[in-house]
């Protein structure tokens, strides 16, 4: 049975048109994301994120670093968007997500990069930290469809969502891949300047898996539909990395698909934090690994 994504029904419903509507809305006084700085990003203004009112690209290519549900044989087509309303001091896309590096794209550009993705045999569409510009994808979304615009969208974001806007985006979006950074508000207010990061992170976590469910992968190995979790190895456990598997395993399924990640390195500002002023060792990633397990988990890593 051929795989159809579901903002393919919701648009020849009518119902996508009325999503972009909503999620346009919170443009005006942004409450896009936790921090709900409140200022109108229709007129121009600037959030904490960086962003403005128009869509900036930094790249868009077909990836084969990526999960390997998301890269199969062709590559996952991923779209890097500028800025980011995290902002951690370790990013390692420091100049996308902090310095802004991209070019402005209108929605008929951004609806045409993601029919030449689909061209080059990409599997699916991988918008890296959407959160900022959700109303602006969605927007894109029409114009796609009607181009012929058929593989699954990925949601490749940061995990510190509005529950508002992940709510809309129910159908829309076919996998949610959210990172699972921390699960200590000391070390994300520290980190992130995100106190309330770790219960933002579980309210989303499960919302996403309501409306997604476990990853789900085709005869090929490629992911169609569901939930991937990104967890990043930090040094000294900075990162819970046990209170976060534990979380994933009991609140949401010990089917998760969840990639535990070793390729934490020092970059941006990390070395101004004893903390995080080095690589991780291959003991801690080990560590990690076989939490994983003892929680049983075990699918991804």
């Amino acid at each position: 049975m051929t795989f159809i994504p579901g903002y393919v029904g919701l648009f020849e419903k009518g119902e996508l048109n009325r999503r972009i509507r909503l999620i346009e809305e919170f443009l005006g006084a942004c409450q896009l994301c936790p921090r709900r700085c409140g200022v109108n990003r229709r007129e121009g203004e600037i959030g904490y994120c960086g962003a403005g009112s128009e869509l900036t690209v930094s790249s868009a290519f077909a990836h084969f670093g990526e999960e390997s549900p998301l890269v199969g044989l062709r590559g996952s087509g991923t779209i890097f968007l500028t800025h980011c309303n995290l902002r951690c001091v370790f990013c390692q896309n420091y100049d996308i997500s902090h310095l802004g590096r991209g070019e402005t794209t209108t929605s008929d550009e951004m609806a045409r990069a993601m029919l030449r993705l689909q061209g080059l045999g990409c599997h699916n569409i991988n918008f890296v930290t959407p959160t900022h510009y959700a109303p602006q994808i969605v927007a894109s979304l029409p114009g796609a469809i009607k181009m012929g615009l058929r593989i699954p969208i990925v949601y490749n974001c940061s995990g510190y969502e509005s529950l508002d806007v992940i709510r809309l985006l129910e159908g829309v979006v076919d996998i949610y891949m959210p990172d699972a950074k921390f699960m200590d508000g000391k070390y994300s207010r520290q980190f992130l300047n995100t106190p309330d990061y770790p219960e933002v992170l579980k309210g989303v976590l499960k919302e996403m898996h309501r409306q997604v469910g476990d990853l789900t992968i085709d005869s090929r190995g490629i992911a169609e539909r569901g939930l991937l979790i990104r967890h990043l190895v930090m040094p000294g456990r900075v990162a819970s990395s046990e209170e976060v598997l534990k979380f994933i395993a009991e609140d949401l399924s010990p089917h998760s698909y969840v990639n535990i990640m070793d390729q934490y390195r020092p970059e941006y500002r990390a070395h101004e934090y004893p903390d995080l002023n080095r690589r991780i060792t291959h003991e801690e990633y080990a560590e990690a690994i076989q939490m994983a397990k003892r929680c049983h988990l075990y699918r991804g890593f």
